[in-house]
């Protein structure tokens, strides 16, 4: 193992660490797995919908459950380091400021796909219950792995904006809130009246939906692969800019 990767590793396991020292992680999960639960059978019409498939009932709730909970999990991640005084300290080690970046980022996304894979319950009763597409469903987890990975990374950034982790989760939340509704066609509409339709469509781009609603069908293509990772990497170049900034400050 290089010296590159040692580094993330060893900031990843710090931070993975971190997660489970205390009990917040914890609630985290439960919290993450009761609303899944009752989302999906209580307010999804799971036993209504008259098939055995996810993708409605289970997976259309992800983009608003990861509205707030991803920001919970990651405003902390710089805001904290800058809070108690250990940033500075953090940028002086010999790693760069990319390899802290992408070990923060590794750590809370592992720590999301925990809690993403503890969902499996509802996997095995859909298909005790019937015979839905598993390639569906598999598709559908991508999805939802890589929407929290860009929620995720735009929290990275606004974390390492303040040092108040009430302001960074708000910011984040903002932020998401913006990738669902970009695309939403009431906003659209309204749109239209006041831009260009050209500018109407390059707004409407940014938005996650249209993207994450193809993996729900099962539909992985390169083109979402893109999008989502594009978001995920221009966040981390964002925060490797404002990191950039604080240690010239």
């Amino acid at each position: 193992m290089n010296e590159s990767l040692r580094n993330i590793w060893t900031i990843l396991k710090r931070e993975l660490t971190g997660y489970f020292a205390s009990p917040v992680a914890y609630v985290f999960i439960v919290i993450f797995l009761l609303l899944n639960g009752f989302f999906t059978f209580m307010l999804g019409g799971f036993f209504e919908q008259g098939e055995a498939s996810l993708s409605r009932p289970f997976f259309n709730w992800h983009p608003w459950l990861y509205l707030f909970l991803v920001p919970a999990a990651g405003m902390r991640l710089w805001a904290e380091e800058r809070r108690v005084g250990t940033l500075e300290l953090l940028l002086t080690m010999p790693i760069t400021a990319w390899q802290a970046i992408v070990g923060k980022f590794l750590a809370c996304w592992t720590f999301l796909a925990l809690a993403l894979a503890l969902t499996f319950p509802v996997v095995i009763s859909v298909f005790y219950l019937g015979h839905p597409d598993g390639l569906a469903i598999i598709s559908g987890y991508i999805g939802s792995f890589l929407l929290a990975g860009a929620y995720l990374s735009v929290t990275l950034a606004t974390s390492a904006i303040t040092r108040n982790q009430v302001i960074s989760f708000i910011l984040s939340v903002v932020i998401c809130f913006f990738l669902i509704l970009a695309g939403w066609e009431p906003v659209t509409n309204l749109l239209v009246r006041w831009a260009h339709p050209d500018i109407v469509e390059l707004v409407a781009g940014f938005s996650v939906m249209p993207h994450f609603a193809n993996f729900q069908r099962g539909v992985v293509d390169f083109r979402d692969l893109l999008f989502f990772a594009s978001v995920i990497v221009f966040s981390l170049f964002s925060t490797s800019v404002i990191l950039r900034n604080l240690r010239g400050a």
